[in-house]
């Protein structure tokens, strides 16, 4: 199938997923997941109307927001501090917040160039070893930490489920992810807004969607697979 086709069908996906939740469709966020695709791959999907794309390496939003600024990036993919001011005016919003001296960076960062930089917090939602983010048990603590930091807005939530054959197998973490966001929510934190879900990728998305994400965030599903040769880490 065509990027087009790709596209097309995914839309009519999300669009399912919407209606067996009983969810309107502009209540999710596609994020086009564009990381190590070329320039050309992302304006054939900007072309069908797509706004939001997202890039888990900072060299990948630098160059490509600078040749094609036209649309929204996120930025989804593990921050190093060091390349934090590379980022920030760049990245629509992060999503990938995973301890407390990184959101300190962006903070900083945020200072120095006079913007407020809108954040998610990333969730270790599976307790992987391999995965970023905060646990659950202390999720709730170390956000109400961060929202005290100036020239950040904490937006929502992100984590990226476990890989499992059946998206099923999901369902739960997901539930999880929306009971935080609600508790949250009650919480009543200033500067927590907690509106966000970022989660769902290609092989869960609507498990995702059922279970209240407001972002997902799909690539392989649009642009095909991805040849990892050469890029910039």
């Amino acid at each position: 199938m065509s990027i087009r086709e790709n596209y097309l069908e995914i839309e009519k996906r999300i669009q399912s997923a919407c209606d067996r939740a009983g969810r309107k469709r502009e209540e999710v966020t596609l994020i086009a997941v564009s990381k190590t695709k070329p320039l050309e791959m992302l304006k054939e999907v900007a072309a069908l109307g797509q706004t939001d794309f997202g890039e888990n390496h900072v060299q990948e939003i630098v160059e490509k927001y600078d040749a094609f600024p036209g649309v929204r990036y996120h930025m989804i993919g593990h921050l190093q501090r060091n390349k934090v001011r590379q980022v920030i005016g760049r990245a629509v919003m992060i999503h990938s917040v995973d301890s407390m001296r990184l959101a300190e960076e962006i903070s900083k960062e945020s200072v120095k160039k006079n913007v407020t930089t809108d954040i998610l917090i990333e969730i270790n939602a599976g307790n992987e070893e391999s995965k970023y983010g905060f646990d659950f048990s202390e999720a709730e603590e170390e956000t109400m930490k961060i929202a005290l930091l100036p020239n950040i807005r904490v937006c929502g939530f992100m984590c990226v489920a476990p890989f499992v054959d059946d998206p099923e197998e999901n369902r739960s973490v997901f539930r999880k992810m929306s009971h935080l966001a609600v508790d949250m929510q009650n919480k009543n934190t200033d500067n927590v807004k907690a509106y966000i879900l970022s989660m769902g990728m290609t092989n869960d998305f609507e498990v995702a969607i059922e279970e209240g994400a407001t972002h997902v965030r799909i690539g392989t599903a649009i642009f095909g697979a991805r040849d990892y040769k050469g890029v910039v880490k």
